[in-house]
């Protein structure tokens, strides 16, 4: 990268910090700008698009661990017992069967592609991300069980979908017959592992901090800091154990988040700034990536599979996961229609490109152009969509607004 293409970034991340409220309220969401302007720079050449995984493999990487670690500790328990039903439906039916419906899709639409780059597909376009529709989990005109309902959805799905993705990936890689391919066994060993790591480094990171907090050992100026460190130490520590950091770093924020006690919120609140910085960041890449790896081989049915992702495959599993749960039509097509995809799925996308290499690009085309068709259509739809269902569901008693 040129030290022009730096400072163009980061005079954008200080424009962003200057105008955010304004663009954001003309439904210009930092996804939209930040991928702009990477595509911007690759195709001015001041970004060589073609050079980022390997280049950015590392920024990617804590990107995903930040992410994951904060989503699962800010989520509150008593959120998650409010809403245990609904949440347990969309993640233990509707996600699966959206993995599954993705992958069926895949395959008939892509069968030069093979059953395991589909399934790469297929898992890295399921979670989803609320960034993308911030809109609607904000906007109090909607009824608060429905935003935290999607709040806690997308706070989850990316690390409950992370060992899928990777499982994915590694039996790519053996049937591709590379080098060095971990087959899907000793893959399943190493998410095994990342699971005890990032509960035992997650939970007694959690109990010390409150600890050391109740005792006034602690500073505050120095706890956000500690707890962006506790991410990465769980990381590290897995991978150097053999283990997956990524799903340490997911377990270990769930772990956190249930030890820390009633100020776990508050501190993490550095750590989501930084995850905020560096997903920009992330943006950027994509928006580099899409310029050198996309424009090129996007075919018609790569559109026709974006367009289902983003309908078929995510609202038809939402649906049947929500019968029996006292949500109206007009509410399950509103959250069967914000499952926005973003970040975890670039991340995905973009891992897959540094293992596999060649052999991932048809798999990262079609996660790229559903990405790029979620950040318009979700980011442009979700100020209006959210005003008309929340003036609808402000009507006496409706079923949307009961917890």
């Amino acid at each position: 990268m040129s030290e022009l293409a730096i400072v163009v970034i980061t005079a954008g991340l200080f424009v962003w910090a200057l105008v955010s409220a304004r663009l954001q309220r003309a439904d210009l969401t930092p996804p939209i700008v930040f991928l702009v302007l990477g595509g911007a720079l690759a195709g001015s050449g001041l970004v060589d698009g073609s050079t980022i995984p390997e280049t950015y493999a590392p920024l990617v990487e804590v990107t995903l661990v930040w992410v994951l670690f904060s989503d699962a500790a800010g989520l509150q328990l008593q959120q998650l017992r409010r809403d245990a039903g609904r949440v347990a439906r969309l993640l233990g039916l509707g996600l699966p069967l959206t993995v599954v419906f993705g992958w069926a899709a895949a395959t008939l639409l892509f069968p030069q592609l093979g059953p395991w780059p589909a399934l790469v597909v297929a898992a890295a376009l399921a979670p989803t991300d609320a960034a993308l529709g911030l809109p609607v989990v904000t906007n109090p005109a909607v009824p608060s069980p429905i935003r935290r309902l999607l709040t806690v959805e997308s706070g989850l799905n990316d690390g409950i979908i992370t060992p899928v993705v990777l499982l994915a990936i590694a039996g790519a890689a053996t049937a591709a017959g590379m080098e060095n391919a971990e087959g899907a066994g000793p893959a399943l060993v190493t998410l095994l592992i990342g699971v005890a790591v990032g509960a035992m480094i997650g939970g007694a990171g959690g109990w010390l901090l409150r600890w050391t907090r109740r005792r006034g050992v602690a500073a505050e100026d120095f706890v956000g800091i500690g707890v962006l460190a506790l991410a990465l130490l769980t990381y590290t520590t897995a991978v150097g154990v053999g283990g997956n950091g990524f799903v340490a770093a997911f377990c270990g924020g769930l772990a956190f988040g249930a030890s820390a006690g009633s100020r776990a919120k508050s501190e993490l609140v550095f750590l989501e700034q930084a995850s905020s910085l560096v997903s920009m960041l992330v943006w950027s890449v994509f928006g580099a990536v899409t310029v050198a790896v996309v424009l090129h081989r996007v075919t018609v049915l790569t559109v026709v599979y974006a367009v289902l992702s983003l309908t078929v495959v995510r609202m038809i599993p939402v649906a049947l996961a929500l019968i029996g749960s006292g949500l109206d039509v007009r509410t399950v097509l509103f959250v069967g229609w914000f499952g926005p995809r973003g970040l975890a799925s670039i991340v995905f996308a973009l891992l897959a490109l540094d293992a596999l290499g060649p052999e991932a690009d048809g798999a990262v085309v079609i996660i790229a152009v559903t990405i790029l068709l979620s950040v318009l259509a979700h980011g442009l739809s979700a100020t209006p969509l959210a005003r008309r269902y929340g003036r609808a569901a402000s009507t006496p008693n409706p079923p949307a607004a009961r917890p």
